[in-house]
């Protein structure tokens, strides 16, 4: 993927100026600066990014010139590409699973903190008295877009028992949990809190921290989440459960880069029936929108800048492969008087859309612009 570091002032002007034909990405430097700032000074911990949700090297190196010092790798390659440009930065290697040269290369790479869910995983580990071992810890808590606990993570009384045997090997015991991705209801992790508290209790052991995941939400709608009251939630609710509390850990990826990117498309043709064909889709950057709703925050312009009026009409948006399953869920409201050659501007687009972008059949995002400021 290219990366141009020549800033154009918002998407619309780089879509205007440059007039792609293929998928760009707008990258604003500023805008991921000022929201890892949110987490460093309103959350009570430490903030470790979540390396999955945009793995792309600018990312890194502005999150580390932002002040993040840790980060949530879930793969060997997401621990070099962290090393690539932040030799010293802390790692937290918290994919629950994994194989025996996997851990060999963590060792090598100096991962300071591992998560489990499964005895057999923690021996394969073969944990020492400098390691940190989170019990990953998983409940029925609504509030998300999708559940996090149907692939890892164990119940209270396994939870406890796992913790037993983090404790009787000598390394330091830590719960960690995931309450789902976007989260928006800051009261499914006070339950979450309640329930590490209860777990730690019920094992007999002192926690070294407390992980209370991501799962922050990003603005999709056009109402940004309420972060600070999500971290004023989770402080006094750690305050609360525990008689000593633990030091605390988070792992933001959505809630801390989704606005540091904007997807330009472009619309390639207009079907007699109203459809749309656009030259990104579900092979792409819109990968994502299988499982979430369409963003409320979807600008139109035309080739010259201007915003495309009139009455929104609901139209069948495909994407530009071959495959006919590349249709976007639905049918979204676009105006009447949409042309071919239009934009389509996709603000909050940092988490997940270069990371899922496959290349299928030659589309994609291909390019990757710098923006002063992205779309309100």
């Amino acid at each position: 993927m290219q990366y141009v570091p020549d800033p154009y002032a918002d998407p619309v002007d780089a879509a205007t100026r440059l007039s792609p034909d293929t998928p760009v990405a707008c990258f604003c430097p500023q805008a991921l600066s000022a929201q890892a700032g949110r987490f460093l000074t309103g959350f009570a911990g430490l903030t470790s990014y979540a390396v999955k949700a945009n793995p792309r090297r600018e990312v890194l190196e502005t999150l580390a010139a932002a002040g993040i010092s840790a980060f949530d790798v879930a793969s060997v390659e997401e621990m070099r590409a962290v090393r690539a440009v932040a030799p010293a930065a802390v790692l937290h290697y918290h994919n629950p699973v994994r194989s025996q040269g996997e851990i060999a290369e963590a060792r090598r790479m100096g991962v300071a903190s591992w998560s489990v869910d499964d005895a057999g995983e923690l021996a394969k580990i073969a944990p020492g008295a400098g390691d940190e071992i989170a019990v990953r810890l998983a409940l029925k808590v609504p509030g998300a877009a999708y559940d996090f606990g149907t692939k890892f993570g164990v119940g209270p009384e396994q939870a406890a028992a796992l913790l037993r045997a983090v404790a009787a090997c000598g390394a330091r015991p830590s719960i960690t949990f995931h309450p789902g991705t976007q989260c928006a209801d800051a009261a499914a992790w006070s339950a979450y809190i309640r329930a590490a508290a209860e777990v730690a209790r019920a094992a007999g052991v002192a926690l070294h921290r407390l992980n209370v995941g991501g799962g922050f939400a990003a603005n999709r709608d056009g109402q940004a989440p309420d972060l600070e009251h999500v971290f004023a939630t989770i402080a006094g609710a750690t305050a609360q459960a525990f008689e000593v509390p633990p030091a605390l850990v988070c792992e933001p990826g959505r809630g801390l880069v989704s606005e540091a990117v904007t997807l330009i498309t472009r619309i390639k043709a207009i079907r007699g029936d109203g459809s749309v064909f656009l030259n990104d889709g579900l092979y792409g950057g819109l990968a994502e929108l299988r499982d979430m709703a369409t963003p409320r925050r979807l600008r139109i312009v035309t080739p010259d800048g201007a915003e495309r009026a009139g009455r929104p009409v609901p139209r069948v948006v495909f994407g530009p492969t071959c495959d006919s399953v590349d249709r976007l869920p639905g049918e979204i409201a676009l105006p009447e008087g949409l042309c071919e050659g239009d934009f389509l501007l996709w603000p909050g687009m940092g988490a997940y859309a270069l990371a899922l972008n496959t290349g299928f059949n030659g589309y994609g995002v291909a390019r990757t612009v710098t923006v002063s400021a992205g779309l309100a």
